[in-house]
């Protein structure tokens, strides 16, 4: 989610993951996957690196920062031993 400001001062926050393009008209122009347009304050160049910064939150390992000294464990103990699931060891 990333927070931005509308043009009437209003504070919103725009899920990042429905931006679909970014226009400076000279205003910011945000235009979402729904086709809903918002203006905005902030110039595009900010609103890019809010919304890098928040795809860094979200995918970066919870191990620490920038993935260091993180770990990636598997979701189930049978993942870890290299279970396919099936008891034969058929991947179908």
């Amino acid at each position: 989610m990333v927070p931005v400001t509308r043009l009437d001062g209003r504070e919103v926050v725009v899920n990042a993951e429905l931006i679909e393009t970014l226009e400076a008209t000279p205003d910011t122009v945000i235009t979402l996957t729904t086709g809903r347009r918002l203006v905005v304050r902030e110039p595009v160049d900010r609103v890019i690196e809010r919304v890098v910064a928040y795809r860094r939150r979200i995918l970066a390992p919870a191990g620490g920062p920038g993935g260091e000294g993180a770990s990636c464990a598997p979701a189930s103990p049978a993942l870890a031993a290299g279970s396919t699931g099936h008891e034969d060891g058929d991947p179908r």
